[in-house]
């Protein structure tokens, strides 16, 4: 049995949503210090929603196809689903991931609530 989904293979050779986003309204990121994945997510926010998103990703194959599926699955979302979406939802729109693995998705969605809690704490510090 492969090691890997089809998906996971689609994702890690063909990612989406790579990439810096100039002038983002959040940014976050995760690690993993034992492994050495880094994960760092941008947020364009329109309206409370997600209208945009990149991530740039050290890591694995994991790693890579788990930011990208993540980034492909809160895009044009609102906020309130943004932070709804969990670990396991990655893993399973991947259509699973080895469970030496499992952290790579933990990393996505710790990356993604940092980016909405970045852009949280930057609307809060505007107001007057």
């Amino acid at each position: 049995m492969a090691l890997y989904s089809e998906t996971v293979m689609d994702h890690f050779r063909h990612p989406r949503n790579v990439g810096v986003l100039e002038n983002a309204d959040g940014v976050g990121e995760a690690g993993n210090a034992k492994c050495g994945d880094i994960m760092k997510i941008y947020l364009k926010i329109r309206d409370d929603t997600v209208a945009d998103v990149k991530f740039e990703t050290f890591g694995c194959a994991s790693a890579i196809a788990s930011s990208s599926m993540a980034t492909e699955l809160i895009k044009g979302k609102p906020l309130s689903e943004v932070l709804a979406l969990t670990n396991r939802a990655v893993a399973q729109a991947l259509d699973g991931l080895p469970p030496h693995k499992l952290h790579c998705s933990v990393l996505a969605e710790e990356a993604i609530r940092a980016a909405v809690q970045d852009y949280c704490n930057r609307r809060a510090a505007a107001r007057p």
